[in-house]
């Protein structure tokens, strides 16, 4: 792949490399802390996090604006500890990105 094309690419590529799979109580005192931001289901993580590390304020504002990103809510963290969650997370300073692993269907 021509990193010439894909400007993004390197970035992706360390960004994936960087996510990991978390139980929510693993991360709830960085949500005390105020750092973390859930990412729809509707958005990949990885696109988000390249973003977000591009400082590509109109994409993030748009998502934020249709209700895709934003900081975790106090709901969403109490659902994700009854519910003994899983997340995909991964860090893009300050910033804890993460998403809810959806079950799979079967």
């Amino acid at each position: 792949m021509n990193l010439a094309q894909h400007p993004d690419q390197a970035l992706r590529n360390k960004l994936n490399l960087e996510t990991s799979r978390m139980a929510w109580r693993e991360l709830q005192t960085h949500f005390a802390s105020g750092i973390v931001i859930a990412v729809d289901g509707e958005l990949d993580l990885i696109d988000v996090a390249v973003q977000i590390a591009n400082d590509n304020k109109t994409l993030v504002a748009q998502w934020i604006s249709a209700a895709l990103l934003g900081p975790a809510t106090d709901a969403s963290a109490a659902a994700w500890l009854d519910q003994d969650a899983r997340m995909w997370t991964v860090v893009v300073k300050p910033w804890i990105l993460v998403q809810h692993e959806k079950p799979a269907i079967r």
